[in-house]
């Protein structure tokens, strides 16, 4: 009997091994481009406050308000992207949807960079601004779900909570280089020239980024898992149906997934976007010096999530975003008084913010994982979308037109700290219902 020559038929397990890099890579690189755009947006706000809501008369104050409930508005649109692109995705597969969806994203991003401000066509500019945050909200309801199927469908057996990392790492990635970006930009451009047409450059770039992506998702196969499901269904056609989970069921699932997230969702914002305003309305720093402050706390993010995901996989999802969730609510007033003190060196505070943060990925390595073990591959898509995409409306999305808003009624500017910590008390409760033995079921 003639053996098959060298490289001629792969195994199952190589094939796997390429399908789940495949998979990372093209889900990845969506969320990257969605982090990126969303973390430039927060920290030009203050830019994109003076073109688009400052009118005449109006204060910067009243302008960076306006700017943070476009900013909220485009959160409230996510659940609505979820729900839609989810139940598309869960009836003609992830790789169809991922692709519509980066367009979308892509298009809208690259538009805000090309939009006409306050000055040149007056009021219609803040409305045109806010409906293109509006196609992004829906784009970005649609990519969580879709990229953590993808990952954690074609994850290796033992690795899900390593795969959907992956989703995590690369938030931090885009929002590291949304913050390395808008850096440069401040260093190598006068403040009028950055102010002038230098906030436009960021969004610009996502057009190169965006057609690679689309380059990347159009060669992916459907998941393992999706196509299991559509042939199980075909198999039981004119015979009994395969019981699909009831509406009550994925309801409940969806509230209680959002109540686990939702410490990771404001304690993240706080910390990793609006983090940058907030220096400088109420400490008086400056451009850099936020930015500067927002890279540690991205970097103490990016290095703890896939340790955390890594981690998850051999105890469990709940032990790890329990601790992470915990650290927030105790340390979350101290690390912010130690910002806040100018007597205190400036290494100390860049650790504390770089801690800040890594206590954040504690809860974000194992997030994607979580939630994906919690749905059936026959609405998964949609229930993990929208349990996401529910506490960022509510948690990330407001979370600088909270503290903004309420910081500056009160003068008390522990505000942000007091957010993140009552949010990740309450998420550290539901997360103690979470089965500890998830992690080594497998997806249903």
């Amino acid at each position: 009997m003639l053996s098959p020559a060298p490289g001629s038929v792969r195994s199952p397990v190589t094939t796997q091994s390429a399908g789940s890099r495949r998979a990372l890579v093209a889900g990845s690189v969506g969320n990257f481009i969605e982090w990126y755009e969303f973390g430039v947006y927060g920290y030009l706000a203050t830019v994109i406050a003076a073109h688009f809501f400052t009118p005449e008369g109006g204060s910067d104050a009243e302008a960076l308000v306006k700017t943070y409930a476009s900013f909220a508005l485009a959160f409230f649109f996510r659940p609505v992207g979820a729900a839609l692109f989810g139940r598309l995705g869960d009836r003609i597969g992830r790789r169809p949807t991922l692709v519509l969806v980066i367009c979308l994203m892509t298009g809208a991003t690259t538009l805000i960079g090309a939009l006409p401000t306050y000055a040149s066509i007056g009021a219609a500019a803040p409305w045109l601004l806010t409906l293109l945050r509006i196609v992004q909200g829906l784009s970005a309801g649609g990519e969580f779900g879709g990229a953590v199927s993808l990952m954690t469908e074609c994850a290796p057996p033992g690795r899900r909570g390593r795969c959907g990392a992956w989703q995590s790492f690369t938030v931090a990635l885009g929002l590291l280089a949304g913050a390395g970006t808008t850096a440069l930009l401040a260093t190598v451009l006068t403040t009028s020239q950055l102010n002038g047409w230098g906030w436009r450059v960021p969004f610009l770039l996502t057009l190169p980024l965006g057609s690679v992506a689309l380059w990347l998702r159009l060669r992916l196969d459907e998941t393992p898992a999706f196509v299991g499901a559509v042939s199980a269904a075909a198999a039981t056609e004119g015979s009994e149906p395969v019981r699909r989970p009831r509406a009550g069921e994925t309801i409940r699932a969806v509230a209680l997934g959002a109540g686990r997230v939702m410490g990771w969702s404001a304690a993240g914002y706080t910390f990793l976007v609006v983090l940058p305003s907030y220096l400088q309305a109420t400490l008086n720093a400056t451009f850099q010096q936020a930015l500067v402050a927002t890279v540690l706390a991205n970097l103490g993010f990016a290095a703890s999530i896939l340790p955390a995901g890594t981690v998850s996989d051999r105890i469990g999802r709940r032990t790890v975003m329990l601790t992470g969730a915990l650290l927030v609510a105790v340390l979350a007033l101290p690390l912010l008084n130690l910002v806040q003190d100018t007597g205190v060196p400036t290494y100390a505070k860049g650790a504390a913010l770089f801690g800040a943060g890594a206590a954040v990925g504690l809860m974000a390595g194992p997030g994607p994982a979580m939630l994906a073990e919690m749905f059936p591959t026959r609405v998964r898509y949609t229930g993990l979308g929208l349990a996401y995409a529910l506490s960022n409306a509510v948690f990330s999305g407001c979370a600088g037109l909270i503290i903004t808003e309420v910081v500056e009624r009160t003068g008390d500017v522990d505000v942000p700290a007091y957010y993140a910590a009552a949010a990740c008390t309450v998420s550290a409760a539901v997360l103690l219902t979470l089965r500890g033995e998830d992690h080594v079921r497998a997806l249903r």
